[in-house]
C-alpha cells in the first residue's frame, strides 16, 4: 500500500529534501521537518509560499495528483494587496493570460480573512494600503502561476497558502507538521 503524507509547508522552506545552495546559508527543506525514506513531493510549493504539499512513495499516485493533464483542483487563500473589484475576479474567472499563455478558468471569490497561523515573518502592514482575502482554485500548476495571475488583474499577492489539492486539506495540520492520509484517492 502507498503512503501519502499531508505537510504544511511552512513559508521559508524549500519543496525538497536537499539544499544545492551555498553552505554559508543553508535554507530549511523538507528534512527538516520529514524523516520518512522513500517519499517525494507531487508537485512543488514555492519556497515563499505555505500550506499543503502531499508527498508520496508511489510514482503514478505523484503524477495523477501533480500532473496538469489530470486537473486535480488546488485551491488557495490569497492575501493581496488592495481590493478585487468585481471585473478582476471575472477575470480570474475566465482565465488570464499570462507570458506563458492562457490560464484556465479559476474558481474565484472574495473572503473574509481567514483564521491561520501568524506567518514568520509576518506580512509587512502597509497603513496606506488596504489588503484582502480571495479563495483562488485552479487546475493547473504553473511556476508562480497564482501570484502571477492576481498581479495580471492588478492585485499583487502578499501571502499565498494552498489549503487543498483535490479533497485533501490542512484542516487540523499545523505548520511544520505531517499527518498520513487515511487512505488514497483514485
Amino acid at each position: 500500500m502507498s503512503r501519502l503524507l499531508l505537510f504544511n509547508k511552512p513559508f521559508g522552506v524549500l519543496s525538497q529534501f536537499t539544499d544545492r545552495g551555498t553552505a554559508d546559508s543553508p535554507r530549511a527543506t523538507l528534512s527538516d521537518h520529514i524523516n520518512i525514506p522513500g517519499v517525494y513531493p507531487a508537485g512543488r510549493l514555492d519556497r515563499d509560499s505555505e500550506g499543503l504539499l502531499l508527498l508520496t512513495d508511489d510514482g503514478r499516485l505523484q503524477a495523477r495528483i501533480s500532473h496538469p493533464k489530470f486537473k486535480a483542483p488546488k485551491t488557495y487563500l490569497v492575501q493581496v494587496e488592495g481590493e478585487p473589484d468585481d471585473a478582476a475576479l471575472a477575470a480570474l474567472r475566465r482565465g488570464v493570460t499570462l507570458k506563458d499563455g492562457p490560464t484556465r478558468p479559476a474558481q474565484a471569490e472574495r473572503i473574509a480573512p481567514p483564521d491561520l497561523w501568524p506567518r514568520d515573518p509576518p506580512v509587512r502592514y502597509r497603513k496606506s494600503v488596504p489588503d484582502s482575502w480571495l479563495r483562488l482554485t485552479i487546475t493547473e500548476g504553473r511556476n508562480r502561476q497564482v501570484r502571477r495571475m492576481t498581479a495580471h488583474v492588478g492585485y499583487p499577492t502578499l501571502r499565498l497558502v494552498r489549503w487543498s489539492v483535490g479533497d485533501w486539506t490542512l484542516d487540523g495540520i499545523a505548520p511544520g507538521t505531517w499527518q498520513e492520509a487515511k487512505s488514497t484517492q483514485s
